[in-house]
């Protein structure tokens, strides 16, 4: 989820980037050709000369800086800013030819076709440091943001691993009086349990299949502390991508929630539903579970994990409300989506 750095430049392989050149460039040359004609006839000429000459000398510093992409993000901003800076100002003075050509058939002067060409050199060389600049601020300001949004990421999770832990620990002591075996048992998947999931804490991410695998353990340990009376019913569509990264503990803590909320307050027990599907462009996830009619009131504390889930879902994915809550009086579900194609 961290991708490597790769220079300050935008990616002017991608259509959208080639089209907002376009369009930029498309305004530059309203504003060039507004500001040298005297009369509309002559601005309407004066734009198709300008936008032609502009768009070609955009389009071709653009296809050179897809093209070398790659070797120019192992270079420093300051032989970045260069290398584009003369290759600007190359692709600028061959665009310049024709109109060199054009000047020495028409018979104008050298000192007329110069001044033609130094204009167009110095306007380029303008043009291109401001963006270069602007390309550079705007990148400082997005690592700014990742940096900080890595942060906050890093103390959520610190946050959820004890309470995961602590909640993990009182299932096991309460195996211990009347079923030791059972306790040693829950103590050894304890063991792997932490294994997989504090070894979490030195990275962004974990895969669908370790997210699914880490609830599996924690729930064998629940099974053993209540018995019969809880159920798991597993809906998980075939061919998932179990490669899949998304941000570590985000399905057991609401399988948790669901079982210490809902199954455990219930005598008879209950069955706790998840389900994963792939939807397009995106999985979805569903924890639901029954709840007891008897009015009993919602301690302040049982939304800890649940609200540390949706703050780093809307980190990690920049969304405005990720959780979808439905609950009635006697069921509760919460479902959440992972875009697809993002790591």
């Amino acid at each position: 989820m961290n991708p490597p750095d790769r220079g300050f430049l935008p990616n002017f392989c991608a259509n959208r980037t080639v089209f907002l050149t376009v369009l930029v460039v498309e305004l530059l040359a309203f504003v060039l050709a507004l500001a040298d004609s005297r009369a509309w006839d002559d601005f309407w000429s004066q734009l198709a000369l300008t936008s032609l000459f502009m768009q070609w000398v955009a389009l071709g510093v653009a296809a050179i800086l897809c093209r070398g992409r790659r070797r120019l993000a192992r270079f420093g901003p300051a032989a970045t800013t260069l290398a584009t800076f003369g290759i600007a100002q190359t692709i600028t003075l061959l665009c310049s030819s024709p109109v060199l050509w054009l000047a020495a058939n028409a018979g104008f002067g050298v000192s007329a076709t110069l001044s033609v060409v130094v204009r167009h050199q110095a306007i380029s060389a303008i043009i291109t440091l401001l963006a270069l600049r602007y390309f550079y601020v705007q990148h400082q300001w997005q690592q700014q943001i990742e940096a900080e949004t890595r942060a906050r990421l890093r103390a959520l999770q610190a946050r959820i691993h004890p309470h995961f832990l602590f909640n993990t620990l009182n299932a096991i002591t309460s195996l211990i009086p009347g079923r030791p075996d059972q306790a040693e048992q829950a103590l050894l998947d304890l063991a792997d349990l932490l294994r997989s999931a504090l070894a979490e804490e030195d990275r962004s991410s974990a895969s669908l299949a370790e997210e699914l695998e880490l609830t599996r353990r924690y729930l064998a340990i629940e099974k053993l502390r209540m018995g019969e009376r809880l159920n798991v019913d597993w809906h998980l569509e075939d061919q998932l991508p179990l490669d899949t990264l998304l941000p570590p503990l985000l399905l057991q803590p609401l399988v948790e929630n669901a079982i210490r909320h809902g199954i455990q307050r219930l005598p008879e027990g209950g069955t706790v539903s998840i389900r994963v599907e792939r939807q397009p462009g995106k999985l979805w996830f569903s924890v639901a579970n029954p709840l007891p009619t008897s009015g009993e009131t919602v301690e302040p504390g049982q939304r800890l994990a649940q609200n540390n889930v949706r703050q780093r879902l809307q980190l990690a994915y920049e969304t405005t409300d990720p959780l979808v809550i439905v609950a009635t009086a006697d069921h509760y579900q919460v479902s959440f989506a992972i875009p697809l194609g993002r790591s």
